[in-house]
């Protein structure tokens, strides 16, 4: 069981860095518009990107989101990931874990993030379904292969329904969620991988004590579409069939930060499809802490860690942009600052009453 495992990992890292797996849609940043200030009395210099997550303060609002494990190329990913998050003061989570949990002998393409970066901020990741079934010890191995500082719990329904031979049931997630946070002895952080996180199904995470929620909203990498060539490689003609009619399923990233951040004593990560600093932007000003990057930061850390810190540094250098444009000296300013919701944004935000703004 471990080895197929460690295969489907290789052939996601593959698909991911060489398919076309974008998004038909767009993750809705676009109809989000800051109001521009001509007079905003700040120089470039004087802004501050610090900002604090988890009761941890990072050099700026940015989280590299967990990946891979489980193959050699992941090993060298995770590693010049973790040297990049190491260098430049920000958090960064590996890819699920279960390869390393069935299978000792890739533990390392793992651990190799602790052992080059040992003060990092480091969030394991265990798959839901995956928790239901291995019980909070699976969840504690995760959190102590990579002596983590928090763990991230993620949600993927629709990628599970459409892998050649994923998981089906769903039942007792939310029960294993609460038992993970009761007993991990980190904090919790839940997130999707694409299809986005609704105020209902937030609302029923911070019941059970989750401290964060992911959103990773669609409009960005998306892994129905891994999943459906992955299918179609394999010959399996009806779950690439359902791929194909699920492919632009779920919220987009705008959408989801927004019905998220409603929720009162959740911090938000705000990702799916975000590419520069402007949208980093974005979706603080909608109510997220933070904002996750995944792919950039993967074909990134393929050339080695310098890439990834480079493309942090571009990243930060726009959003420091666009808090002089919005006349925001520090974060808190920038989530404060002026915005309008546009197009299907807005006919979203009316038909789910999100545009009442504290």
């Amino acid at each position: 069981m471990g080895s197929d495992v460690v295969r489907r990992k290789a052939e996601h890292i593959r698909i991911a860095l060489e398919g076309d797996v974008e998004y038909r849609k767009s993750n809705w940043l676009e109809y989000v518009e800051f109001v521009h200030r001509a007079l905003p009395e700040l120089s470039l210099e004087s802004v501050e990107t610090e900002a604090r997550f988890l009761g941890r303060r990072f050099r700026m609002p940015l989280l590299i989101e967990g990946m891979t494990g489980g193959t050699e190329e992941a090993l060298r990913i995770n590693r010049a990931l973790a040297m990049a998050a190491s260098e430049l003061g920000i958090p960064m989570g590996v890819g699920s874990q279960r390869a390393g949990i069935l299978n000792s002998g890739v533990r390392r393409t793992y651990t190799v993030a602790r052992e080059v970066a040992p003060d990092a901020f480091l969030i394991a990741n265990i798959g839901a379904a995956q928790l239901v079934k291995g019980g909070v010890d699976m969840a504690k191995d995760a959190v102590e292969m990579l002596r983590a500082d928090a763990l991230a719990i993620h949600l993927n329904v629709l990628q599970e329904l459409v892998q050649p031979g994923g998981d089906t049931d769903f039942t007792g997630v939310t029960d294993a969620i609460g038992d993970a946070v009761r007993e991990v002895g980190v904090p919790v952080i839940v997130k999707e991988v694409g299809c986005g996180i609704s105020y209902e199904d937030a609302l029923v995470l911070q019941r059970t004590g989750v401290r964060a929620v992911d959103v990773s909203g669609s409009g960005g990498t998306n892994w129905t579409e891994i999943e459906r060539q992955r299918a179609l490689s394999a010959g399996d003609v009806e779950k690439a069939s359902l791929a194909e009619v699920f492919r632009e399923w779920g919220i987009p990233t705008a959408a989801a930060v927004l019905e998220v951040s409603r929720v009162e004593g959740i911090e938000v990560v705000g990702s799916g499809g975000i590419r520069s600093g402007l949208e980093v932007a974005k979706v603080l000003a909608l109510g997220a802490s933070m904002a996750g990057i995944a792919r950039p930061f993967l074909a990134a850390a393929v050339e080695g860690p310098e890439a990834a810190v480079a493309l942090a540094r571009r990243i930060e250098r726009e959003l420091k942009v666009a808090m002089v444009l919005t006349g925001s000296r520090n974060v808190g300013d920038l989530r404060r600052a002026p915005r309008v919701i546009l197009g299907p944004l807005r006919a979203w935000c009316e038909q789910r009453g999100l545009l009442e703004r504290d």
